[in-house]
């Protein structure tokens, strides 16, 4: 992330805390005032993109907005997962197998 896009996302979080509508008038002001250049095409794009939506609500709640999305990378993860640790003890049985046939590492 750029220190633009940055700046404009701090300058996001900050008209949000304080109850403020998103504009780019205003996006504009507070990244000038932390004394960082932007274009204003940039501050248009964060104020349209956040336009209608309440970040603090996106902050606490990121969840519950991707659930459906998450829900099928949630599955196809812990699937793998479960594979990789099944995988895993296969490993560890084999190895101790080895173990028990007298091929230890200090005989």
């Amino acid at each position: 992330m750029s220190a633009n896009e940055t700046a404009l996302a701090y300058a996001a979080l900050i008209l949000a805390d304080a109850e403020v509508e998103i504009s780019s008038e205003k996006l504009v002001t507070l990244v000038e005032a932390a004394n960082i250049p932007i274009e204003g095409i940039w501050a248009d794009i964060f104020s349209k993109a956040l336009e209608g939506k309440n970040i603090k609500d996106l902050l606490v709640n990121f969840s519950a907005s991707a659930a459906p999305a998450a829900a099928g990378a949630a599955g196809a993860a812990g699937a793998a997962a479960g594979e990789a640790a099944a995988e895993e003890a296969e490993e560890e049985a084999k190895e101790e197998s080895d173990d028990d046939m007298g091929f230890g590492l200090f005989d």
